[in-house]
């Protein structure tokens, strides 16, 4: 699916070099005000201080123009898919709606029931049945009753007992005499559980269920490659792409091996993708895995069965936070967003809550998956996405990101294919040491605060209800971004549920509220995300008997001003700060500000934005006893 950035597909203005250049300068005028400067002395290439480089090792430019228009790719529902699997007619229009029924938040089969009709009847058009929790095989049929199969696709999440799960589907199928004409995912995740653990039959039991499933016709489909399984271990989304793949050429080799077709090898796969926040990068996303597995069905002799392959889309677990949930409704829907507009076939948005174990305290289960629904539902019927075809074909950006992001995952998916394929390179931990490198990247971007995660390492809500203990464990299976971060924060709570009170931190504004403001708000937005609390005394002077006072209120103290100020009165409040026994005391600032300072009259260390925010904290509440 690559294309070619050679040259553009349509023809320049005479002026096209002259406003570009006039871009330029416009540019490089932001930033002489920003610097204080002379335009003069900035350069007309200081534009390229504004790229941003993916975790996939991408350059995002600030400006795309008809000089990166691509060559045009064949329309939607043609090979190779990159604009989308088909054409709908306008009731048909947009992507499917997909809801969990059963696991841990149910009680029976009968209430469970209730709830998919009741789902079914207010938006959700894809059920996914997950008998891995109070629900088992036996009931299935109670839970469909009154489910017209031949109308709701359906899928099964049902661990190490989808043999018997798919079996009694299969008999309700069977009953309702539509098995023609019914849409079903088994949902075996064999070779993808390798990486994140979960729960799922063995491969030789996935491969009896294909032969199974392709003996009796129908759109029924034993095997999910699930991306999920990548995602949830740290993989960016070149790896998330590379690895699916690779994962589902295996299974073409164990199915046609067994003695199907290819043909009936790949109509036995469907494919799950992760969608997070991370907008446009989602929706390239989607669109570059079509085109890659287009690719490969070519490769193997059946270039249209690729386009018939469910591309199911999950609002990224990783993503989800356990404090300040409501904030995930956000998160999933940019993602949803994303993943729709990508040509996503059906997109699951999970509930708000479901990173906080039984999900949150007096909140209901329906109100969390109504949430959840009618976000969907908002992009289809009032946004109407649906109705708009591939709604980023012909963007400069989504076009050339879309194959910049083809090309990373087409090279990773050839390091494994050189590497033996997929299984091989699970066995010798290739797939497991690449997932873990992109997790710590991205575990200590967060930890500097370079890659944002609101209410966790930005803007925290001290004030929120701490979350029972019970409440706070960890989904298994997954790397969460919010978690380093809610580890600190759940030491808060348990000093609060012994003290009463959180751990707590005394501000020292030096200068007026103007000139020390800043700081101060820097200063308690990033305690707070390690739960300590800033006590801020409003504006200090050493040697006041309000400097002295303030000095008492913790071991720990922080000195906020602006860098004038610092070198005016800030060793001063050093020194002061240390002989009225304060153990620890940091400046926000840079070390510049104090770089002439001796021993007495030197800060312990600075809180800025280049430090690591997350190790920095996990002192300071050691050092106040949480």
């Amino acid at each position: 699916m690559t294309q070619t950035a050679d040259a553009p597909a349509v023809a320049l203005p005479e002026d096209f070099d002259a406003r570009y250049q006039n871009w330029y300068k416009a540019v490089a005028g932001v930033f002489a005000r920003v610097r204080r400067t002379d335009v003069a002395e900035i350069p007309l290439d200081v534009w390229k201080k504004l790229i941003k480089t993916t975790y996939d090792g991408i350059d995002v430019r600030p400006l795309y123009t008809r000089a990166d228009d691509l060559d045009e790719l064949a329309a939607p529902g043609v090979f190779p898919f990159v604009r989308g699997h088909e054409v709908k007619d306008a009731d048909a229009a947009g992507w499917g709606v997909t809801e969990t029924f059963g696991g841990l938040g149910c009680d029976n089969a009968t209430e469970s029931n209730k709830n998919m009709l009741q789902a079914l009847m207010n938006g959700t058009t894809c059920a996914v049945i997950d008998t891995t929790g109070v629900l088992g095989a036996a009931d299935i049929p109670a839970l469909l009753d009154k489910v017209l199969l031949e109308y709701v696709p359906v899928r099964l999440k049902a661990g190490p007992g989808l043999a018997e799960s798919a079996a009694s589907l299969l008999s309700v199928i069977d009953a309702q005499g539509c098995g023609d004409r019914c849409t079903v995912d088994f949902g075996a995740t064999p070779l993808t559980s390798l990486v994140d653990g979960s729960a799922t039959v063995t491969t030789d039991q996935a491969v009896q269920l294909a032969e199974q499933a392709a003996a009796r016709g129908g759109d029924i489909r034993a095997i999910m490659v699930d991306g999920a399984a990548f995602s949830n271990q740290g993989g960016s989304d070149s790896q998330e792409i590379a690895y699916t793949l690779a994962a589902g050429v295996d299974y073409i080799r164990l199915l046609t091996d067994a003695g199907l077709t290819p043909k009936q090898a790949i109509d036995q796969l469907s494919v799950r993708l992760t969608a997070s926040d991370d907008q446009f990068n989602q929706i390239a996303k989607f669109r570059a895995f079509r085109g890659l597995w287009a690719r490969i069905c070519e490769v193997i002799g059946e270039p249209a069965a690729a386009g018939s392959t469910p591309q199911h889309a999950v609002t990224a677990p990783v993503m989800f936070s356990q404090r300040d949930p409501f904030v995930n409704m956000l998160r999933c829907t940019v993602a949803a967003f994303a993943a729709g507009v990508g040509g996503a076939t059906d997109v699951e948005i999970l509930p708000f809550d479901t990173a906080v174990c039984g999900g949150l305290p007096n909140t209901s289960r329906s109100f969390a998956h109504r949430i959840a629904r009618n976000t969907n539902l908002l992009l289809l019927e009032e946004s109407h996405l649906g109705f708009v075809v591939d709604p980023g074909g012909g963007s400069y950006y989504i076009e050339e990101l879309t194959d910049e992001l083809a090309k990373v995952s087409w090279k990773i998916f050839q390091e494994v294919e050189a590497a033996g394929g997929y299984r091989a390179a699970v066995a010798s931990g290739m797939i497991g040491k690449a997932l873990d490198d992109n997790h710590e990247k991205v575990r200590d971007d967060i930890a500097h605060r370079i890659k944002k995660v609101t209410g966790i390492n930005e803007f925290p809500n001290l004030l929120e209800k701490p979350l029972p203990k019970d409440k706070r464990r960890e989904p298994e299976g997954i790397r969460r971004f919010a978690a380093q971060f809610e580890g600190l924060r759940n030491r808060s709570d348990d000093f609060f549920d012994e003290h009463g009170e959180r751990p707590q931190a005394v501000l020292i504004p030096l200068g007026p509220l103007a000139k020390h403001n800043v700081r101060t708000g820097f200063a308690t937005n990033l305690l707070a995300s390690g739960g300590i609390e800033a006590i801020n005394p409003g504006q200090l002077t050493p040697g006041t008997e309000e400097f002295a006072a303030a000095a008492k209120t913790s071991p720990i103290a922080v000195i906020c001003g602006a860098d004038p100020e610092y070198a005016n009165s800030g060793q001063d409040a050093v020194k002061a700060l240390r002989d009225a026994g304060v153990k620890t005391v940091l400046v926000a600032g840079a070390k510049k500000s104090f770089a002439d300072a001796d021993d007495d009259h030197s800060p312990d260390d600075y809180l800025n934005m280049t430090i690591d925010a997350a190790a920095t904290l996990d002192e300071l509440l050691s050092e106040l006893g949480a």
